[in-house]
């Protein structure tokens, strides 16, 4: 978690420090494989080199981003949970618990159709 120290101190209220600390931890412990860095001064994991999952924060909520092919692909599970998103960005309250098995199966998604991807980020679909 060092990686993120600095990050997590930057963040004003208590109550979420700990939930950034503990989600954080918890992408750390679960995929063990991905390698935890901050990029664009937010928390990020990757494999072999290419984007997984990124998270941000603001007053209202802890947001993360699996891409826009990482929520189309959930679309259904985060309408059905009442999740608030967008096209690039799922918004997890602070106020209501953490879906962690949502979260869960994003990584796996990207970590399985990014398997043979050597760049960052995604290629863009033309056409």
């Amino acid at each position: 978690m060092d990686t993120f120290g600095d990050f997590i101190g930057t963040i004003q209220d208590s109550t979420h420090q700990a939930r950034v600390k503990e989600v954080l931890n918890w992408v750390s412990q679960t995929f063990p494989q991905l390698k935890p860095r901050i990029a664009w001064n937010q928390p990020m994991f990757t494999d072999h080199g290419t984007f997984i999952i990124g998270f941000s924060v603001s007053q209202k909520h802890m947001a993360f981003t699996p891409e826009e092919a990482g929520i189309s692909q959930f679309e259904d599970e985060l309408q059905a949970a009442g999740i608030d998103h967008t096209k690039g960005i799922v918004r997890m309250p602070w106020n209501q618990p953490f879906n962690y098995a949502l979260l869960k199966q994003m990584i796996e998604f990207n970590i399985q159709y990014k398997a043979d991807i050597d760049k960052f980020w995604r290629p863009l679909k033309r056409g």
